[in-house]
């Protein structure tokens, strides 16, 4: 990690901490004691098993997706890249640390740059788009269960949604009419050209025609492999699965039994989609505050909120960033690529 990353992490660890504080300022102490008493490990131990079983998904996608041309990459370095997603994700503003983080991971392991940047371009794709159908199916369960909540983070919910839905259309525009993606980009990058200086614009224009090319390239591989996209799909959707129910298993460890585990798992995606759009990394306050917003539908007791708070930024926020901090230091195996790529089964 540079100086900068670990400037960055200890922020966030600060800023953490004193979030919890900020929290707990009008809870009684002996309350937040008793409720940490009475927890059920059990279930505790479950949310955190859950947390890991979605990384292990991203990891098992990650070795599909590389079989071909190395067939012997094994779990344990595949299990890198996501934790070390975790991490960069986790430091910086809008996660966009994450991608360059996985794709010099994935060069460290012997892995070719074009290689890894189509394999990390098809995990995107498929990961953004089980995003939206997960928050279309919520939407329509469970946004009349929080709307009145909401106010106007409702509106940062659906601009989320508007977001994550334009960059699949975006991406899909590229892959099946690129001669119109190229036309409709020129279109609307015109106007700028009043407010830009000459070499600026066509800075801008080179970047992001560079970036159309590059992207249609890749796409090129990922049409020709219908099966193998079905396939990471599904266990995508299975990683999402064990993320989003985690909530689920925290209330039952905080003896909060009378919920719904789709009612949970439903506003559980509701609120990664708000957390999205807030520009600090990890979407420090926004995560909190949301979670907090939404789940006291299920609890009523401020102590216990706050708890179920702390625990779930713990497993799916600080987890992850550990376990990325133990992958860096962790060297990787280097792998050769096979000579002979056969058909992807």
């Amino acid at each position: 990690m540079s100086k900068k990353n670990k400037i960055a992490l200890a922020l966030m660890l600060l800023l953490g901490i004193g979030i919890f504080i900020y929290s707990v300022r009008g809870v009684s102490y002996r309350a937040l004691v008793d409720d940490i008493h009475n927890l059920h490990w059990g279930w505790i131990v479950v949310a955190f098993l859950c947390m890991g079983l979605s990384i292990l998904c991203e990891a098992i996608v990650v070795k599909r997706l590389l079989k071909r041309q190395f067939p012997d990459f094994s779990l344990k370095d595949s299990l890198r890249i996501p934790l070390i997603e975790a991490l960069f994700n986790g430091i910086t503003p809008f996660s966009s640390g994450g991608q360059p983080a996985q794709l010099f991971a994935l060069v460290q392991s012997g892995v070719d740059a074009g290689r890894a940047t189509s394999i990390l371009l098809m995990k995107f794709v498929v990961y953004q788009s089980m995003i939206v159908i997960n928050f279309i199916v919520c939407l329509f369960l469970g946004f009349h269960l929080i709307a009145d909540k909401l106010h106007v983070m409702g509106i940062l919910l659906l601009f989320g949604f508007v977001i994550h839905l334009a960059v699949i259309i975006g991406l899909l525009l590229i892959m099946y009419w690129y001669n119109f993606t190229k036309k409709l980009t020129k279109l609307c990058l015109k106007p700028f050209k009043r407010f830009l200086a000459p070499a600026r614009y066509e800075r801008y224009d080179k970047m992001i025609n560079e970036k159309i090319d590059n992207f249609y390239r890749e796409s090129l591989t990922m049409k020709d492999n219908y099966k193998l996209l079905f396939q990471i799909s599904l266990i995508t959707l299975v990683q999402l699965f064990f993320y989003y129910i985690i909530p689920y298993f925290i209330l039952l460890a905080l003896r909060v039994d009378h919920v719904s585990l789709v009612t949970v798992m439903t506003l559980h995606v509701l609120i990664v989609m708000i957390i999205s759009l807030f520009p600090i990394p990890g979407g420090a306050g926004g995560a909190e505050y949301s979670f907090s917003l939404i789940f006291s539908t299920f609890v009523d007791s401020g102590s216990k909120l706050v708890l179920a708070m702390l625990i779930w930024r713990i497993i799916t926020y600080y987890f992850g960033m550990f376990g990325g901090m133990v992958a860096l230091v962790i060297s990787p195996r280097k792998y050769q690529r096979k000579t002979l790529a056969t058909k992807e089964d």
